[in-house]
């Protein structure tokens, strides 16, 4: 497994990192945009209604959830949505963007996640909601690429 890291110079906006697994395009696709993959790797529980507009739901055992509106399906190649961002009131509009792609690389697949939208925020909302969401990627592309394994 690579992980690659970009960030602009300045206010950093973005969040990418990529990895390679050994599972075809059709298998990765799964786990990101059903509910058992995204239950298995990404929280705890998870329901989905895989439709542009619709919502996935995210639990976990800590009592954390996440609601994802779904934004883009480009079925087995994009999936992005947006969600609440990490630190700021539950009531607050301001979200980010997510965005899987998929590419087949040989027998396996290429993953890349990015994450936008941080540049709207003030500087002490700013480093905590991109610090977090730079950790929590590279722990959770890390359990999809171990859920993938088995």
């Amino acid at each position: 497994m690579v992980a690659i890291w970009r960030c602009p110079v300045g206010f950093p906006d973005r969040i990418e990192r990529t990895v390679r697994v050994n599972r075809p395009v059709e298998r990765v696709w799964d786990a990101v945009t059903t509910a058992e993959g995204l239950g298995a790797w990404f929280g705890d529980n998870a329901e989905i209604d895989l439709s542009v507009g619709g919502t996935a739901k995210l639990t976990w055992k800590s009592g954390d959830a996440a609601e994802l509106r779904i934004e883009r399906i480009e079925p087995r190649t994009v999936f992005g949505y947006t969600w609440h961002i990490h630190g700021l009131p539950d009531h607050d509009p301001r979200r980010t963007y997510v965005e899987f792609t998929l590419t087949p690389d040989g027998d396996g697949t290429v993953v890349t996640v990015v994450e936008t939208g941080f540049a709207q925020l003030e500087p002490a909302e700013h480093r905590g909601a991109f610090d977090g969401n730079t950790q929590g990627w590279a722990h959770e592309l890390d359990e999809l690429a171990a859920y993938l394994r088995v």
